[in-house]
Parts: structure tokens; C-alpha cells; sequence
């Protein structure tokens, strides 16, 4: 089979002249040389690539996950959770390394079958419980513990709202910008331009709300305001796909300052530790078992880099 020429070897002019030139063909096929930052994790079905149990640790709780967005919606919810009190809400985090695999693992799609992180796994009740898809896991915590989530119907309603927001918005900021911005193989104009756009307008879309609201249902913090700081928090600090500058993030003066405002809690601190494995060593806690591991087990402390 003759090897199509790489868009990575064209000059801009003829890269932009093959690109216009595609015709999608009747029938898709998969083409395993498509290049891109996570295309030897991609693949068009679903099932596990081998067998690998789970780990189980002592507590209720079992997270499987990765210090990503979807994944610190989760630590966090959990140590606030911690913090409020409920003890029934302590964990072990165990580290889902999903640039290796290890969420097509047969344990972990038993789990989750789209192989996506986080999983959860409740082992409180006579029967175990899984529970995927992040905002998913947000909802099954919040009325399992009955908190950050109102219980009056106008306030639950639009604290849902906002949370379903997110939920449908983040594919545009991840899946979209954040890939054809950062990690497609090629620079595509139409691509960069098309995300860019409905990011800013989702940006706008929070800041007008932060305006009018404290928080995004309203006075109280709550489950809403944990799904999308991970996400549009960071990407207003500049931490996303390096495209703060891009973006001119410092405009969105009312997300800066709900940004700020949730990044000073304590247990949203720690739960940003969780499952991290880039950064600075003494804010990466690869796997959480026990609240002291906080102060014993990061990376700075146990000496075992990234």
C-alpha cells in the first residue's frame, strides 16, 4: 500500500491545498496512522484490550482516575465532602494512567464500559455499585450525603442546569479547542477558529452569569460550581492547552474571580492533588489511601518523580 505523504512534510500552501481537497469517502475506515497526541489510545470500539483486575483498598469508596479535569471533579467533590464531616465519604484513589492503556483494562470496563476516567466503585452497601461519567458521580454523591446539592426545586433546577452545562460544553473546550489547538498532528484554521469561538462565547456565557451570581446556582457553593471550575477555572488561570493568551482569558473578570474564590478552599487544594502526575512534585499525590498521605506520600516526599 502506498503511504500517503505526511501534512507535517508539506509546505503551507500545498497543506492547505490536500486539506481542501478531501473527499470523505462513503464508507469510513480506520486509519491507525492518524497521528495526533493520544492516537495510540484511539481506536473506533469499545470492549478491554486485556485482562487486569482492579485494586481494592479498606475504604468505602473506590476511585479509579486520573488527576485530568473530570477526574479533580471528583477528589474535590469528595475531600468537601471529607470536610463537611462524612466519614462514609473516605476513599482510596488509585491511579488510571490512560496515555499507557489502563482504562481498557478488563477491570476497569467492567466499571466503566466507555473506558473513560473517573470510575467509582461503592462497596458501602451489601451490594457493590458502579457509577461513571463524572457528573454522574457528582449526583450520586450529593444524595448519597446530602450536600451541594439543594433540595428546594427552583435552586435544585438550576443548580442541575448548570451542571449539565458543563457536561454538554466541555467536549468544545476538550475534544474540540483543546485538540485542534494543542495536540492535532496539523494546524487547522477552520478547525482552531470554528472551538476558539464557542469556547469565548461559553466563557461570556459565565461571566455573565458570575455577574449576576456568587456562585452558579446561586449564593451557595454546590456540585455546579465543582463540575466546571476544573475545567473553565483552570483554562481562565492559562493552565489549559497554553491557550489563555489565545483566548484572552483575563477578560472574563467575574470567572477570574469565581476562579480565585473556589481555588482558596482547602479541600479543593487537596483535591487537585489526587491522581496527579505532572507539575511540581509536592502538589502530585498519585494514589490517596489516607488523609495523611497528604503530607507523607506526595512526590517531593517519596522521591519517585512523575
Amino acid at each position: 500500500m502506498r503511504l500517503k505523504r505526511s501534512l507535517l512534510t508539506l509546505t503551507p500552501e500545498s497543506a492547505v491545498s490536500e486539506q481542501n481537497s478531501y473527499v470523505p469517502p462513503k464508507v469510513w475506515t480506520w486509519n491507525k496512522a492518524s497521528g495526533g497526541r493520544f492516537a495510540n489510545i484511539n481506536r473506533p470500539i469499545a470492549g478491554p484490550t486485556h485482562e487486569k483486575e482492579l485494586p481494592v483498598g479498606r475504604h468505602p469508596l473506590q476511585l479509579y482516575s486520573l488527576g485530568t479535569p473530570n477526574g479533580v471533579k471528583v477528589t474535590v467533590m469528595l475531600e468537601e465532602l471529607l470536610a463537611l464531616g462524612h466519614s462514609g465519604a473516605e476513599y482510596d484513589a488509585w491511579l488510571i494512567r490512560i496515555g499507557e492503556g489502563d482504562q481498557f483494562g478488563s477491570g476497569f470496563v467492567a466499571i466503566n464500559p466507555n473506558s473513560k476516567i473517573p470510575a467509582l466503585l461503592d462497596r458501602s452497601g451489601p451490594e457493590p455499585i458502579r457509577v461513571f461519567e463524572s457528573g454522574a458521580i457528582l449526583v450520586y454523591l450529593a444524595e448519597k450525603f446530602g450536600a451541594f446539592l439543594p433540595t428546594e426545586p427552583v435552586k435544585r433546577a438550576e443548580c442541575l442546569s448548570w451542571l449539565f452545562w458543563q457536561m454538554g460544553a466541555a467536549p468544545y473546550l476538550g475534544g474540540g479547542f483543546g485538540h485542534f489547538y494543542a495536540y492535532a498532528p496539523t494546524k487547522i484554521e477552520y478547525a482552531i477558529d470554528r472551538f476558539a469561538m464557542e469556547v469565548k462565547r461559553q466563557l461570556d456565557v459565565l461571566d455573565r452569569r458570575l455577574a449576576e451570581s456568587e456562585y452558579l446556582a446561586g449564593p451557595d457553593y454546590t456540585i455546579a460550581d465543582i463540575a466546571v471550575w476544573p475545567w473553565y477555572g483552570a483554562l481562565a488561570k492559562g493552565l489549559l492547552y497554553e491557550g489563555g493568551e489565545f483566548l484572552s482569558v483575563q477578560d472574563y473578570r467575574n470567572v477570574q474571580r469565581w476562579t480565585d474564590q473556589i481555588a482558596q478552599r482547602t479541600p479543593v487544594k487537596r483535591g487537585r492533588m489526587v491522581n496527579r502526575v505532572s507539575g511540581d512534585p509536592k502538589s502530585q499525590l498519585h494514589e490517596r489511601h489516607d488523609a495523611s498521605d497528604f503530607e507523607t506520600k506526595t512526590q517531593d516526599k517519596i522521591g519517585q518523580g512523575t
